[in-house]
């Protein structure tokens, strides 16, 4: 190989301001109950999953869902094993107040492992059962489930679970053309059936 057959390419500086390239998922603007239940899942091969560590701190848990858009963030060990999740809910709602008293800290104290479910008592949902599924489906699911969110797992070689991907009540609202005005679930799943029942 004689490298004079290639021009070297130029260089230019990096602007201030550059951000940098993310996975996309290109999710159909609208579904209906109808539609593959793919269609309304945050699939983790397509978008990056948002992460955080256990001995984070809970304010830091809130950052970041606040700085990527998402309700949920994964907690992973340092081997990125999954070892639960944390959720806007559990952040906003009773947990950190509960986890204050028992423990006798302050609210700054508390860490992400303080409040998340953890992983041996995470639900998921299998991937073959989603494929096989419509957007009715989840939100049945979600609904019977009292979640706002569902974990999404396909089995590796070895026959251990991976995080394939996730359902968020408020995606599938948005994707139905559903305005959602509350976090609180059982409103939630009230909007959604009367708005869809129109």
């Amino acid at each position: 190989m004689v490298l004079r057959d290639y021009a070297p390419l130029s260089f230019t500086l990096l602007r201030a301001g550059s951000g940098y390239a993310q996975p996309t998922q290109v999710v159909p603007e609208r579904v209906t109950l109808e539609d593959p239940a793919l269609s309304v899942m945050t699939d983790l091969r397509s978008v990056s999953a948002v992460i955080i560590l256990s001995g984070d701190s809970v304010e830091e848990a809130h950052r970041r869902m606040i700085q990527r858009g998402v309700r949920l963030l994964l907690v992973v060990d340092q081997n990125r094993q999954v070892v639960g999740v944390i959720t806007a809910t559990d952040i906003l709602g009773e947990k950190p107040m509960q986890a204050v008293t028992q423990r006798g800290i302050r609210r700054e104290e508390l860490l992400v492992r303080d409040i998340m479910t953890p992983q041996e008592r995470l639900e998921a949902l299998d991937l073959e059962d989603v494929r096989a599924s419509r957007v009715g489906h989840v939100v049945a699911t979600l609904k019977q489930s009292g979640r706002q969110h569902a974990v999404v797992v396909e089995y590796d070689a070895a026959r251990r679970h991976v995080v394939r991907g996730l359902f968020s009540a408020t995606q599938v609202a948005r994707q139905l053309g559903v305005a959602i005005l509350t976090s609180e679930i059982a409103r939630t799943f009230s909007e959604i059936e009367a708005q869809l029942a129109r």
